[in-house]
């Protein structure tokens, strides 16, 4: 299990880092009122780093609730 997870986080950042390298157009986004020029792969991954922190907290809440549940029974 432990090599599983080694395994995954490298073949998703070897992914993430072959998408953010193969992106480096610049590309205007606009936030709420303010219109920033950034690079391509510098967006994909702040959007990777937020999902995955919202990911994780969400996976974390949900085994935190399920655990206690378990101990109240």
């Amino acid at each position: 299990m432990k090599n599983f997870k080694m395994i995954s986080v490298v073949v998703v950042s070897l992914l993430v880092l072959i998408i953010a390298l193969q992106n480096t157009q610049s590309v205007e986004t606009k936030l709420l009122f303010v219109t920033v020029t950034m690079p391509r792969a510098f967006l994909l991954f702040i959007t990777f780093v937020f999902g995955f922190v919202f990911g994780s907290a969400a996976v974390v809440s949900y085994s935190n609730r399920t655990r206690k549940k378990e101990e109240e029974a």
